[in-house]
């Protein structure tokens, strides 16, 4: 069997009802009591629903949050990652105010949003956490790390919010979550780090190398990982080039494909 498997969350572990499904969850259980190490390997942040569904994987274990921005302990909270420089921070923030879009700012168990607008109420929510309006220059002044800059925009966005992080030297990768269809989540995490950077800290810390790791995965954020395992499975509602990189197929989120992930993760490696 395969001794880790990275998991993400939005279109992969829960679908339109953001909830994870009691037969995705008796397949979790069925994989821990084989002895595998699961991993929640999400852009989202450590807190809220995320959280909850870390703890439920591996309450003693390593996962992956902030697209790699952070690598973080479900039983002792201890969180490393790389933070964004302060002038990266200053042109994120000014490029999304002369455009009116929605950026969030988040250190490892928190964020910051200044909007009002629908989708970042639409957003809080879907993390599992009161929406509340925060002020930018408090939060960079209360937090020592912010490892990760979140643009909250319209699909056609896409391509200009990674254009404008791309001559900064920062990683761009984007998701999409079916609870909120229509918005990307452009993740901006320091140079070099994505979700592959995060599965290498894992699977280090137990002894593996990342060519005996699965990873399962349907957005383009979870490419980098995709790419890099040795077990690469894209749900059926993935993007296309994740389905192109991908070894393995397995049903789409709403049929619970990752049940199907799990059952090949025990007959492999």
């Amino acid at each position: 069997m395969i001794p880790l498997v990275c998991i993400d969350v939005d279109g992969t572990l829960v679908g339109t009802s953001g909830e994870v499904t009691e037969a995705v969850w008796k397949a979790v259980d069925e994989a821990r009591s084989r002895g595998q190490h699961l991993a929640l390997t999400t852009a989202r942040g450590a807190f809220g629903a995320s959280w909850d569904m870390a703890q439920r994987l591996d309450p003693n274990g390593w996962h992956v949050f902030h697209a790699g921005g952070a690598v973080v302990h479900a039983q002792t909270g201890e969180a490393r990652g790389d933070s964004l420089e302060s002038a990266s921070l200053d042109a994120l923030v000014d490029y999304a105010n002369e455009r009116a879009w929605i950026l969030e700012l988040y250190a490892p168990t928190a964020y910051s949003v200044e909007s009002t607008a629908t989708p970042s109420v639409d957003h809080a929510d879907l993390m599992g956490v009161p929406f509340v309006v925060g002020d930018f220059s408090d939060f960079r002044n209360d937090h020592d790390r912010i490892v990760r800059a979140q643009f909250v925009v319209d699909i056609a966005h896409i391509s200009d919010v990674t254009a404008f992080a791309q001559p900064l030297g920062l990683e761009a990768t984007s998701a999409t979550s079916p609870i909120m269809p229509g918005i990307a989540f452009v993740s901006i995490t320091p140079p070099g780090i994505t979700k592959a950077t995060g599965i290498a800290q894992i699977s280090d810390s137990l002894g593996l190398s990342i060519d005996q790791v699965m990873m399962v995965g349907d957005g383009l954020n979870d490419l980098p990982a995709i790419e890099a395992v040795g077990f690469p499975v894209a749900m059926g509602n993935a993007e296309d080039a994740v389905k192109n990189a991908a070894t393995y197929l397995v049903p789409d989120v709403e049929s619970d494909g990752l049940v199907d992930a799990l059952k090949l993760s025990a007959n492999l490696g």
